[in-house]
């Protein structure tokens, strides 16, 4: 379980931080919320209601606080009370949260206002406590009651960390030119109030600058396998080894945060105002199961899920077992870890590795299992072989067979343990030789077309070797320039993700931020090994005659030659067919392909559109329901398709403008609109700009039709 956690933010919103300095785009205010938004959001994401935040406004318009009685405390809100914030707080403190029109207040007290909101809320009980102060450090600051500020926060165990813009650090080396006196004492005394209380303080530049570093979240192991190690059958045999383990996570999958469903509430709908909620509600899914039945009206007849029963395919023919057989075809195990066999460790492949990591330890309590283990472990090390294990996780659970790896660490040692395929799951497959070809007769051929020569053997050998991540040191030995460490290995689909979701719930309306830097570097190669490789890639697409292929013609199809058979023979023109004028309903897309195929004007490509348009509205007059519907979107999809390719697209447009109008005023033998929904859904909508330059239609107008009814 995660430790209880109470954090106040207090944050400076004096005139005097609504200000623009040293060419930032962004008030002093705006810039600083950044980190404090970043900080909370990430806290209000884990979900938690241990994890409580409070935040107090410093140099406000108004007072409001527990100590407003005292002059000292004027100018200083709470904003937020301690505790769990969720999206309605983030709202409403983004509405509080902007510059006053005072530089009245004082730090120090807004310190010991925060000191008072954790010691009410927290009591004696254990939390992790924590006051962080933003604040450009502007306006007067008394020093009277340092010490029993001091005094108080180490008896509580509350972290000070004090944040400021601008403020000078010579670690990180940001120094202000032309600092202001006050500022400057200011500056002094919280880095002294900060040392005494064993705090952390900064310039915000570095704490924003961090902001670009993911977050990786620690999580706590929880045991997959509890049981027994076994060597041999411990029921049969007395001298059995049997070792109490426990089985965990070494490596594990880190998922994004999942999307749900959701839609506006029929409240909100409606025009409502509906202050601080939520506008959104989750979707509901309600499942019915139907089969057909002649009987029942509409020709199905709904079931219930209970009397479903389970069919497995056996070829195209379902085959039913009853849950009482079934139960015969389950193998009945008990969990443990049964070692099977061993295998020396330079006769494994690394490829047959099926699933990730897991690390096998003693029992953490039993002196003896953690005895029998290291001796286990380290015969294994000085055998130089692994173990071959049948693991199963819990009763009745499938097996699996798994590889046991010793590893020995200065401070630890465990089996790593990780799953191995079942003679099932091996596929092998043949290539054919890279280095040679062999023909259908046997005969081996070293020079082909499809073989490199020993030009471009070479090109590419320099290339690749000029590639080579290495430098040398000042002993000129290799090293490696870009050496991977696990700790700046992130998931760039994670924290991508939870960075648009965390600065959207702050920011509504505004565009996303860029990834950050840490997560594209290692998609960009460095930029000088790029321009030091750069002459040996032309020598290879010079050795290797690489020509850039032409862009795929677009458009004018009527003007291309059609394509003609590798034979050379024209089967039309010996059959002698006529170019055909009439299209038969029967066989409508061939016949319209053809037609257009061989239309020599415009006018043969608006009357193949015309008889089309006379053949799909028939077809929906006679529809009986929707037993047209298909074969009316498929002769719609083909249609579009061949006049974006002819570069007609007004045709199209104008034909389906008249088609929707014929739907939804049911002159198509009735109510039709099921067919424009299917229309709709398929998204076989007007030919816009976006798709042909020749049309006359652009992606908001095409959105629009199609969504219209």
């Amino acid at each position: 379980m995660a430790d209880k956690e109470a954090a106040v933010y207090i944050v400076d919103v004096g005139k005097s931080m609504g200000r623009r300095r040293h060419g930032r785009p962004a008030s002093d205010l705006e810039w600083a919320m950044r980190y404090v938004w970043d900080k909370i959001t990430t806290t209000v994401a884990t979900g938690r209601k241990t994890a409580t935040i409070g935040v107090v406004g410093l140099r406000t318009d108004e007072t409001s606080n527990e100590l407003q009685d005292d002059d000292s405390y004027s100018h200083i809100t709470v904003f937020q009370e301690i505790g769990q914030v969720l999206m309605p707080d983030l709202r409403k403190l983004r509405e509080l949260i902007q510059p006053s029109n005072t530089d009245e207040g004082d730090a120090i007290s807004s310190i010991v206002v925060a000191i008072q909101m954790i010691t009410t809320y927290c009591k004696k009980l254990k939390y992790r406590r924590k006051i962080i102060l933003v604040t450009n450090g502007e306006g007067s600051m008394s020093s009277d009651g340092l010490d029993e500020i001091v005094k108080k926060i180490k008896e509580d165990n509350i972290e000070l960390v004090v944040l400021g813009v601008d403020f000078d650090d010579p670690e990180y080396g940001v120094k202000e030119e032309d600092k202001d006196p006050i500022k400057a004492e200011n500056e002094a005394l919280l880095r002294s109030l900060v040392e005494d209380c064993d705090g952390v303080y900064g310039t915000l530049e570095q704490a924003i600058s961090e902001l670009d570093t993911p977050r990786v979240k620690v999580v706590r192991g929880i045991p997959s396998f509890k049981g027994e190690l076994r060597l041999g059958n411990p029921e049969e045999y007395s001298s059995a080894l049997r070792i109490q383990v426990e089985r965990y996570y070494r490596t594990y999958v880190a998922k994004p945060p999942t999307a749900s469903s959701f839609v506006l509430r029929s409240d909100a709908a409606a025009g409502q105002d509906i202050d601080g909620e939520n506008l959104l509600t989750s979707v509901r899914n309600a499942r019915t199961y139907h089969v057909s039945d002649e009987s029942a009206p509409g020709g199905k007849r709904d079931v219930e899920r209970e009397d479903l029963a389970k069919g497995y395919e056996y070829g195209r023919t379902a085959v039913h077992i009853s849950e009482s057989d079934e139960n015969i075809t389950k193998l009945e195990t008990n969990a443990a870890l049964e070692v099977i066999g061993f295998i020396q460790s330079d006769r494994y492949d690394r490829y047959m590795h099926m699933s990730t990591t897991n690390v096998i330890i003693a029992q953490k309590t039993n002196d003896k299992a953690i005895l029998a283990l290291s001796s286990f472990i380290h015969a294994l090390f000085e055998l130089d072989c692994y173990a071959v294990a049948r693991l199963v996780t819990k009763d009745n659970k499938p097996p699996l067979i798994v590889l046991l790896a010793p590893s020995i660490e200065a401070d630890f040692e465990c089996l790593l343990e990780v799953q191995l395929p079942f003679a099932e799951d091996v596929r092998s497959y043949r290539f054919p030789p890279l280095d040679k070809v062999v023909t259908v007769s046997g005969k081996t051929i070293k020079e082909h077309r499809h073989l490199p020569n020993d030009e471009l053997l070479n090109a590419m050998s320099k290339y690749v070797d000029s590639m080579e991540l290495v430098d040398k040191d000042e002993n000129g030995e290799p090293v490696e320039s870009l050496a991977p460490r696990l700790e700046d290995s992130y998931s760039p689909l994670l924290h991508r993700i939870e960075q648009a979701v965390r600065w959207r719930a702050i920011h509504p309306n505004e565009p996303l931020p860029p990834p950050s830097e840490k997560l594209t570097q290692p998609s960009r190669p460095p930029e000088e090994l790029v321009s030091r490789a750069k002459k040996y890639l032309d020598r290879v697409i010079a050795a290797a005659d690489v020509k850039k292929v032409p862009p795929k013609a677009k458009g004018r199809k009527r003007d291309r030659e059609a394509d003609k058979p590798l034979s050379g023979l024209d089967v039309d023109e010996l059959l002698r067919r006529e170019k055909r004028t009439k299209i038969s309903p029967n066989n409508a897309i061939p016949e319209f392909k053809q037609t257009l195929a061989y239309a020599e004007t415009i006018d043969a490509v608006r009357d193949a559109v015309n008889q089309m348009e006379s053949i799909i509205e028939n077809q929906i007059r006679s529809s009986f329901g929707d037993a047209n519907y298909d074969r009316v979107i498929e002769e719609l999809g083909v249609l579009r398709e061949e006049l974006i390719a002819y570069e007609e697209p007004g045709l199209y447009n104008d034909f389906l403008r008249r088609l929707k109008e014929k739907i939804l005023s049911d002159e198509l033998g009735g109510d039709r609109r099921e067919l424009w929904w299917l229309i709709r859904r398929k998204k076989i909508g007007l030919i816009d700009k976006t798709v042909s330059e020749r049309a006359d239609v652009s992606d908001q107008e095409a959105k629009e039709f199609l969504s219209s009814k």
